[in-house]
This record gives C-alpha cells, sequence and structure tokens, in this order.
C-alpha cells in the first residue's frame, strides 16, 4: 500500500490519500474518516521530517510505500 501526503495548506491541512487531515482548535491533528494504521504512521513520520522542521520553507508530496 502506497501513502501519498500532499500539503493543502502548511502547518494547517493535508491529504493523506484520499482523507482530509486538519489540526483543530485544540491544536491537533484530526480526520473526520479513520486513517489506516499505515496511512497513520506515514502522516507521524512526515509530521516529525517535514512539518516540524524548520529548514523546509515549503512542504513537499511524499509518497511512503509500505
Amino acid at each position: 500500500m502506497r501513502v501519498t501526503i500532499a500539503p493543502i495548506t502548511d502547518h494547517e491541512s493535508y491529504q493523506v490519500n484520499e482523507h482530509y487531515v486538519y489540526k483543530d482548535q485544540f491544536n491537533n491533528w484530526t480526520s473526520k474518516s479513520d486513517l489506516s494504521d499505515k496511512e497513520l504512521r506515514a502522516f507521524r513520520n512526515y509530521e516529525k521530517l517535514v512539518i516540524n522542521n524548520p529548514k523546509f520553507k515549503k512542504h513537499t508530496k511524499a509518497t511512503y510505500k509500505g
């Protein structure tokens, strides 16, 4: 299964496969639909490596193979 993560608005919302993931009013990542375990792991990895990395000026699309 491949997981593709594409930024919609940096630090605010992302597309994880066909799921919309965004920050809620409590600053937590949430989605209206359930993500699979692989999608969750891929997004957490992307968050650690890209979203929380100040060296990235613009977030890029990423694909994880699993």
